[in-house]
């Protein structure tokens, strides 16, 4: 834990990180019932201040202390300081889920289990591309399969499941898994 927390601190410290709130979010948002949020690898809190600005009360869980302090002081955010690794979703206490840009297999489960019946949750993450993008190579353990993030939450309703090539904040192409899903 302390490496990946010393790993992350350090990525905070030195580049920008992106601002804006993720597009999928402020498309599907009106789709959750307000109340109890939780922010998966939160980072330096762009999502996490965009859900209480809409009346979330929000759990913002990420292992860097250094982007948590990022985030501005709101009663409606509950900072959490931990590794994603070790940490545990409670059972049926959100009304909305996010995850955005990061993937802990361990965790999809327990996000299912997460959410309230009606509960939403918006994921979106990177696909393994196998070398069609002249990118360093990540590790692959981060990265989805094809179809994978819509097979990892059957059985709830699928609103909108997408996998497409986007350019990110660096200027380079990469594939990308995004999916919209509410408990029945």
């Amino acid at each position: 834990m302390i490496e990946d927390k010393q790993r992350w601190n350090e990525k905070y410290l030195e580049k920008s990180q992106q601002e804006n709130v993720s597009a999928i979010i402020e498309k599907y948002i009106d789709y959750a019932n307000v109340g109890q949020a939780l922010d998966i690898a939160c980072g330096t809190g762009r999502n996490t201040q965009f859900l209480a600005l809409k009346g979330f009360e929000v759990d913002a869980v990420d292992i860097s202390d250094v982007a948590l302090k990022e985030i501005k002081k709101s009663s409606n955010i509950k900072k959490i300081d931990a590794d994603l690794d070790k940490y545990n979703i409670t059972p049926r206490k959100y009304d909305l889920i996010v995850n955005i840009n990061y993937l802990n297999r361990r965790l999809v489960p327990q996000m299912k289990d997460g959410l309230k019946d009606g509960g939403l949750i918006i994921f979106e993450t990177f696909l393994l591309a196998h070398g069609e993008f002249n990118l360093p190579t990540m590790n692959l353990e981060y990265l989805l399969r094809k179809n994978e993030l819509l097979h990892s939450f059957i059985g709830l309703d699928v609103i909108y499941y997408e996998e497409k090539i986007v350019t990110n904040i660096k200027g380079e192409r990469v594939k990308i898994a995004s999916l919209v899903a509410k408990k029945g």
